[in-house]
């Protein structure tokens, strides 16, 4: 949720505006070293998907089987273009897709025991590369980290689980 800058809703005092500035272009920076451990990833993998694809397929490991709209709206897409993305899929072997036993007008996705092997491989090559850049940042630079990513993901609605929620392959 957005901090309430006040009714004017103008622009921060300058002084934060630098320290919003600063912090920026350090997310801009990281996120430059996350896109390539991604890429790297999924080096292996990019005949049987693509970055897109494997969005759609952590998703659906995060949620489980659900309905076609709930995905496109996790996955900020329209119905139509989810709905392409999980026939590339489904014709791949990594998702299945049936109507919705409670509701016949609905359709319902999950990935197959492919889908799921795929994504533990690549998220287990991702958690290595991350862990190899995070074990060279001094430990005192760690300690705040979790806390400040956190913070990132909810304030981009990103659904962050509890360590119990986390999934053995990870997100």
């Amino acid at each position: 949720m957005r901090e309430n800058r006040g009714a004017a809703g103008g622009a921060p005092p300058p002084e934060e505006a630098e320290e919003l500035d600063a912090i920026v272009g350090a997310v801009l920076v990281a996120s430059r070293v996350l896109v390539a451990v991604s890429a790297r990833s999924l080096a292996d993998v990019e005949d049987t998907v693509t970055l897109t694809q494997f969005r759609t397929l952590v998703v659906l490991s995060g949620l489980g089987e659900t309905r076609l709209n709930t995905l496109a709206e996790r996955l900020d897409v329209g119905a139509s273009s989810a709905l392409r993305t999980v026939d590339r899929l489904l014709a791949a072997g990594l998702v299945t897709r049936h109507e919705d036993t409670r509701d016949r007008r609905a359709v319902v996705i999950a990935l197959t025991p492919r889908g799921r092997r795929l994504v533990a491989t690549v998220t287990d090559r991702r958690r290595a590369a991350i862990a190899e850049v995070v074990e060279r940042m001094p430990a005192s630079r760690r300690r705040g980290l979790v806390a400040a990513l956190t913070a990132f993901a909810e304030a981009a609605d990103e659904p962050v689980p509890t360590p119990q929620e986390v999934p053995a392959e990870g997100w």
